[in-house]
């Protein structure tokens, strides 16, 4: 999975950087080209002839040391890099890189980066278990950044906890696995709905629901970091969508019916994770509906069902869906499922004297997916 690919590989400043010429060797082994940077606090543990030797490319160490005139260096490496793996990974240059801060090779090279990043932290546990390291840490993997965890043993400062630096054959792995998951749906289009619709009473008044369009963002940037083409049409969402994927505005049920509707045909997978609003009002004030009485009667109307409208124009796409129930999922999915056009197939073979052994086959107009778990009967 490595072979051919541009790895930058990061080392800073703790006593676990001699692991890094064994990361860096491995990761030659497979195939990898591999450029070096060092933080000038590296190059106290180990010298940048050892990494100089084992990548067999000079070893980027100084922001303002030049080597090519025609290029800046630290954007044409952000530029060329498949992966960038931070091994060791400081407390520092986790915070720096979560609050982006750019004072040094390194870490202006990672603020310059849009390829996936893998970081492999390694620190005393205090430091690892520190509310700021913590808090550092969620925020880049919110952002996308990976992490392979530390190990548990001996650390230099003579505890025995968590905090040494993951075996080097650990985080190839990682990086094989990142490489593998981004072909699983190269050459797919998949479209995704997020977030909850906003159904207008008048100009300051509208219905919604809680839906904060996480899951969503969460299934576009898997699809995406698949190696799909994705499509993102989001209603009313809190955060920030993920990048690289296209993203299409549609704020009430009828907007999205026309964004989904629009792109369904060249899809192949369509995952409906939006909050759609099953009910509409009849007829919205262009105007503030001004207070009167001690009460007030809205006339709802239902809106058209995306989900059952996608189901009867199927023609070869995965549909996925999701039921969000209060109890008895179970019932509930089932009974969506049916509605929506379920269509179920099986056939059956049988093994005897050399024939095909007994195979069950079962496939759905579309899934739906209940408290995280698929239904597909």
């Amino acid at each position: 999975m490595l072979k051919g690919k541009t790895i930058l590989l990061g080392v800073t400043g703790g006593i676990a950087a001699y692991k890094a010429a064994i990361l860096c060797s491995r990761l030659v082994q497979a195939g990898a080209n591999v450029r070096v940077i060092m933080t000038q606090s590296a190059t106290k543990f180990i010298t940048p002839l050892t990494l100089q030797t084992l990548s067999r490319h000079p070893v980027y160490l100084d922001t303002f040391d030049e080597k090519d005139p025609s290029v800046v260096a630290h954007i044409d490496l952000a530029d060329h890099a498949d992966l960038i793996i931070v091994a060791p990974a400081t407390a520092n240059i986790i915070g720096k890189m979560a609050n982006g801060l750019a004072d040094d090779m390194l870490s202006t090279t990672l603020l310059a980066a849009t390829s996936p990043i893998i970081v492999a932290p390694a620190m005393n546990v205090h430091m690892y278990e520190h509310p700021a390291v913590v808090a550092n840490i969620q925020t880049l993997a919110s952002r996308g950044v990976r992490f392979v965890e530390p190990g548990t043993g001996q650390l230099a400062c003579g505890y025995v906890a968590k905090g040494r630096l993951a075996e080097p054959e650990d985080i190839v792995a990682a990086a094989e696995r990142l490489f593998r998951q981004g072909e699983l749906l190269a050459g797919r289009r998949v479209l995704v709905t997020a977030g909850g619709t906003v159904e207008r009473l008048d100009p300051v008044r509208f219905l919604t629901n809680d839906s904060s369009g996480r899951m969503g963002f969460a299934i576009a940037e898997a699809a995406r970091n698949m190696g799909a083409e994705v499509v993102l049409v989001a209603g009313r969402t809190e955060g920030m969508p993920p990048a690289g994927v296209e993203l299409v505005h549609a704020r009430s049920a009828a907007e999205m019916l026309d964004a989904v509707v629009a792109r369904f045909d060249e899809a192949d997978i369509v995952v409906k994770a939006a909050a759609v609003a099953d009910y509409r009002p009849a007829a919205a004030s262009d105007r503030k509906i001004k207070k009167s009485g001690d009460t007030m009667t809205l006339e709802l109307v239902k809106t058209t069902d995306i989900l059952q409208e996608l189901g009867a124009r199927k023609t070869r796409q995965f549909l996925v869906g999701f039921a969000a129930e209060t109890g008895d999922i179970e019932k509930y999915a089932m009974d969506k499922l049916q509605r929506k056009i379920a269509i179920l197939s099986w056939r059956t073979t049988s093994r005897r004297k050399g024939r095909a052994s007994t195979s069950i086959r079962i496939s759905c107009k579309f899934m739906i997916v209940a408290d995280s778990w698929p239904i597909c009967r």
